[in-house]
């Protein structure tokens, strides 16, 4: 993938962090647990990546992963919660920060490459990320695509306020919710995200 063919890169959030998240910034794994805060994580996806290290160097819960593409497996997974649901709209210049890797699929999986950006954004598999669906007949072809539609982009600890652009949601139900809670942030309705 090229530098130019990615527009934002994504955070997936429950609506009631927002407000913190637009004071705080976007906060790692690690030191969003200090902190007060829904999660939509799953329990049994944190476990694996709290024993990843990536490239040799940091526990991945010392980043804040953002996807290259959160049409993906996990919003997926998340698709009767998308009431509650945003996704955060992050400026590209994340990628000019010192320490940035990019991932080539979810960055717990097994095969999964690293490489410094923004240069890194070239393992991308752009086809597979932006694939509408990940489902093949081979499982094995399924299973890579799957991971490869997760590429993240791993931002060392904290993803400054400034790099936040709007915010998407499934529905106008979804925006007057996401609005009530005193969020000051552009608001895009998108159903297809959120497979509605």
């Amino acid at each position: 993938m090229k530098r130019e063919e990615l527009r934002e890169l994504h955070y997936i959030a429950p609506m009631v962090n927002v407000c913190s998240i637009l004071q705080r910034g976007i906060l790692s794994n690690r030191r969003a647990s200090r902190i007060d805060h829904a999660s939509v994580a799953m329990p049994e996806v944190q476990a694996r990546r709290a024993n990843v290290v990536v490239a040799g160097s940091r526990r991945l819960h010392e980043y804040v992963n953002l996807y290259v593409c959160a049409r993906n497996p996990m919003l997926y997974s998340r698709q009767e919660q998308h009431l509650d649901l945003c996704v955060l709209q992050i400026s590209t210049d994340v990628l000019d920060l010192p320490d940035v890797v990019v991932t080539d699929r979810n960055a717990s999986s097994v095969y999964v490459r690293y490489a410094a950006a923004p240069a890194g954004l070239s393992i991308v598999v752009r086809e597979w990320t932006f694939a509408e669906y990940w489902t093949e007949p081979d499982p094995t072809v399924q299973l890579r695509k799957k991971s490869a539609k997760c590429a993240e982009v791993l931002v060392p600890d904290r993803v400054d306020p400034r790099f936040i652009l709007g915010a998407y949601v499934s529905c106008q139900v979804a925006a007057d919710k996401l609005k009530s809670l005193g969020t000051r942030i552009g608001i895009s309705i998108h159903p297809h995200m959120f497979f509605q």
